[in-house]
């Protein structure tokens, strides 16, 4: 059985940090592409950091010198730290697996909500 499930979301005041977790299981962890994306109600889900399997990462320009994701192979983990958090970056984050480079299939945690306010 395959799961990705997020830990770490939380309420933050502007300018604090988080660190979100994403542990995976049942997927050959190596060989996928782990990103974060979030989602506010009413707005489509928009991509956050993704990093690959190289790895190689890219982060929306929103994020851009504020997060950073890395992963931990070993502990099949992903992680987004996030800084200077701002209200807008209040939405639910998901994480995502994407094994299709290597014929696998992809796959979403259930998400974790961030709330970042005064």
């Amino acid at each position: 059985q395959v799961q990705l499930v997020e830990s770490g979301g939380g309420v933050v005041q502007p300018g604090g940090s988080l660190r979100l977790s994403c542990a995976a299981s049942g997927i050959l962890f190596s060989r996928y592409a782990m990103a974060w994306y979030r989602q506010t109600p009413g707005k489509q889900r928009e991509l956050v950091a993704r990093i690959t399997s190289s790895p190689i990462t890219n982060y929306a320009d929103s994020v851009k010198g504020r997060f950073s994701i890395s992963r931990d192979n070993a502990k099949n983990t992903v992680y987004l730290q996030m800084n200077s958090l701002k209200p807008e970056d209040t939405a639910v984050y998901y994480c995502y697996g994407d094994g299709r480079y290597y014929g696998f299939p992809e796959y979403w945690g259930q998400g974790t909500q961030v709330t970042v306010s005064s």
